[in-house]
This record gives structure tokens, sequence and C-alpha cells, in this order.
């Protein structure tokens, strides 16, 4: 394997454990609770405490209800993902909803809209979105929006439905502008290995303005890797890196913010350990 595929560094554990709020445990290649364990186990060293593993289609969404069965330190979120909803139809409706009252599973995502890839026509994406919004609100789990390059539509679309009581934006890509108004409504913007990149400037401006009881970190594992790693794997431990940046970034003490974001995740999904 080539120095960039291997997974980063396990850094120094923080000095207040944190919960990645998104990750893929599958996707990173576990498929057991041996697998489960070893990742967990890697995020424990870096002082990452717990996570919420999440789905993207049917058999993902089955995968996660199972795998936060077999460690106490994994959550779910169950949903088909905007690009997978040319097909959503009746048998995926009815397995979501058996899934979505599982009391390990506490969120209902990732849901919402994706402009940047065509796989699935916007008609199919709106038509899920507005029954994965249904889904949120009758069974009480806070909704976990995908938004790619749709930050109007996605607004249209909660506004028309009427929004869950807790929405997050998992892995937030607006600029401060969205931020503010996403904010102003009440929603929980959560932010990934983006927002450590030089680059990001607009993405880092937004992250500066975000209270911090509507602050969340996670990393999307295996994708979005903080800077400097950039383009290498990306796992639960790594949203420790993402934590110290936006400490940093937002001139506030790294045991303060982790102290925060830690209260704001087991408020908004009703964690009980």
């Amino acid at each position: 394997m080539s120095e960039k595929r291997e997974r980063p560094p396990v850094p120094e554990a923080l000095p207040a454990p944190v919960i990645d709020a998104h990750t893929h445990l599958d996707a990173c290649g576990a498929t057991d609770p041996a697998g489960v364990a070893e990742i967990l186990d890697r995020a424990n060293a870096a002082g990452v405490s717990h996570v919420i593993t999440v789905a993207d289609d049917l058999a993902a969404a089955q995968w996660a209800a199972e795998a936060s069965t077999w460690d106490p330190r994994v959550y779910a979120a169950v949903a088909v993902h905007p690009t997978r909803t040319a097909s959503f139809g009746d048998a995926e409706k009815a397995e979501l909803e058996r899934l979505a009252t599982f009391d390990r599973v506490v969120a209902i995502g990732e849901t919402g809209l994706d402009y940047y890839w065509d796989y699935s026509p916007p008609a199919a994406q709106h038509e899920a979105f507005r029954w994965h919004i249904d889904l949120s609100k009758r069974v009480g789990k806070p909704l976990m929006i995908h938004d790619r390059d749709a930050h109007e539509d996605i607004f249209k679309v909660l506004s028309s439905e009427g929004a869950p009581s807790t929405v997050v934006f998992h892995c937030f890509s607006g600029d401060a502008d969205f931020a503010r108004r996403c904010v102003d409504a009440g929603y929980v913007l959560s932010f990934a290995g983006p927002v450590t990149f030089k680059n990001a400037r607009a993405l880092r401006e937004a992250a500066q303005l975000v209270p911090q009881d509507q602050l969340l970190v996670e990393t999307d594992a295996p994708f979005l890797t903080p800077h400097p790693f950039r383009g290498r794997p990306n796992e639960s431990y790594c949203v420790n890196y993402t934590v110290r940046d936006l400490a940093t970034l937002r001139g506030e003490d790294l045991s303060e913010l982790c102290a925060a974001v830690t209260r704001t995740a087991q408020r908004v999904f009703g964690l009980g350990y």
C-alpha cells in the first residue's frame, strides 16, 4: 500500500471525548463485530467515544441497524441516499419504517437532494426526500440531510413540508450566509474534513458563526479525510483532526469545544450512554 493510501496516524487523544456524528463503518471495511470493534478501538484511542454509522441504501440500512447492536459505542441512521432513489418504492419504504423504530437507530438519514450526480432524477429525489421528512416526524427522530449543490431546494422542501423538530445538515457545505439561515431556522450543522481545507474559505467562515449548541463534527468516513491527509482513507478517529482545527479556527478552548459538541450530539440524537 502506498503512503498516499495508508490511513493517517492515530493522533494524541482529545482532552475530552467527542462523537463522530456521521460515518460509514461498512464502507470503511467493517463487516462483522470484530471489524466494528477494531475501528472503534482506534477511535477511542484518539478520544472519539461513539459513532453514528449511516446508511446510503437499503442493504446498508439493514447492516447499520444490526451493527448498532454489536457494540455499545455504535448508533445508526437509516435512509436511502438521494442518488439511489430512482427506484425507491413501497418495499424500501416498508423496510425503512421497520428499521426506523429500532432503539439504536437514532436518525433518519442520509436523505435530501444531490444535483452533482445524475444517478437519480430530481423528481424522484424530491419525492423520496419528502417521504423521509414524513418518516422522521412520525418516528420522532432527527432528519439527517445530504445537500449537494441543492441549498435552495432543500430549504424550499423543508419549508413546504414542515421541517421535523430536529434537522441536521450532514457535511455542511454552504457559505456564511446559508449557515446563518440554517442557524436562524434552528437547524444543526455538522462539519467534516473539508472545513479544514485551507482553500475552503467560505466554509471556514461559515463554521465560525455556528453556535456551539448547533454544531456537530463528523468524518463521513471513508471519504473527506481532513487536512493534512486529504486523499488518504478516512476513519472515525480522524474527527480528532477536524475538532482541533475547528477550535483554532473559532478561537475556542479545545476541551470546551469537545465538551460542547458532545453535549449537542447527545441532545440531538438522544444518546443515552
